[in-house]
């Protein structure tokens, strides 16, 4: 029985700490850019769009493929961003404790 309330104990510590790492997160915003910064996407830690920066040099209505590729491009500089931040802060939580494949956590 003394096994299983220490156990217990960790799992609402563990649960409180993935709480306070979710709530980090949410305030969390990263800006992933693309064509040397003339795009910037901002997200934020729940991976939400947060804003858009476009510079007016690569506005051009002859071309919007190239403009909706850096967008696209932005987008996904951003997303790689929030997932290492996650990452790092999930391995905070953890203690290093691998978890089982496909279990992705916080979201």
């Amino acid at each position: 029985m003394k096994n299983l309330a220490g156990l217990m104990k960790q799992a609402q510590q563990m649960q409180s700490k993935m709480q306070e790492m979710q709530a980090k997160l949410e305030t969390t915003e990263v800006v992933g850019e693309a064509g040397a910064g003339l795009v910037k996407v901002t997200l934020n830690g729940r991976n939400e769009l947060r804003a858009i920066s476009i510079d007016p040099k690569v506005i051009d209505p002859a071309d919007a493929e190239m403009l909706q590729d850096l967008i696209v491009a932005a987008h996904k500089d951003a997303k790689s961003k929030i997932e290492a931040i996650s990452a790092e802060e999930l391995q905070k939580v953890t203690g290093g404790m691998q978890l089982p494949a496909g279990m992705k956590l916080p979201f």
